[in-house]
């Protein structure tokens, strides 16, 4: 994999702080970092147009892009046009401003990358596969894949998300990182 292309100076926007740890994870585990890169989170992508405003080509022009979930897609095509991004046609915008889309959700790409085997060992070691077998025995989830379950383990608990997205990232093997991540980091 190569080395993320320099990005000094620059800035990535993200919705969530998980994003932002696997971002930086990825880049650290692709030989690079991304010292001299900001990553904004912004707190969910609604949040997302005043970020754009300031630092897309209308203001700082410092925003390289980042990491999106699908269904914010439309959202963000409305906030890049009036920050001043190249968005025609729109259904390429987001890639062509620098932005990985997720199909649901960061959660979801590295847990397909990673597998469910491995995503259940890594559980595991970090001591917590009590607690993903009580929320599989509950009546709402007994029933539902298990990947739905794995995600639905990965947002049950305050911090959980940020600290699985870098030990999923450093778990999933070498060319198989999901390719918005790599997308985000100029690596594809």
């Amino acid at each position: 994999m190569a080395a993320p292309a320099s990005m000094d100076g620059r800035l990535l926007l993200v919705e969530g702080e998980s994003d932002a740890v696997a971002l930086r994870t990825l880049a650290e585990v692709a030989g690079g970092d991304l010292a001299g890169t900001g990553i904004v989170v912004a707190g969910g992508a609604h949040a997302t147009p005043p970020i754009l405003l300031a630092h897309g080509p209308r203001g700082s022009g410092r925003l390289v892009g980042g990491l999106i979930d699908r269904a914010e897609v439309p959202f963000l095509i409305v906030a890049l046009r009036r920050a001043g991004f190249p968005c025609i046609p729109p259904e390429t915008a987001p890639a062509r401003a620098g932005f990985g889309i997720c199909d649901r959700d960061l959660e979801d790409e590295l847990l397909r990358a990673l597998g469910e085997d491995a995503a259940l060992d890594l559980i595991a070691r970090e001591g917590e596969a009590s607690a993903l077998a009580t929320l599989r025995s509950q009546s709402a989830w007994a029933d539902r894949p298990l990947h739905d379950q794995l995600r639905r383990f990965l947002a049950s608990r305050a911090g959980r998300k940020r600290r699985y997205a870098g030990l999923m990232v450093r778990a999933i093997p070498a060319g198989r990182h999901p390719a918005p991540l790599r997308h985000a980091l100029g690596l594809v």
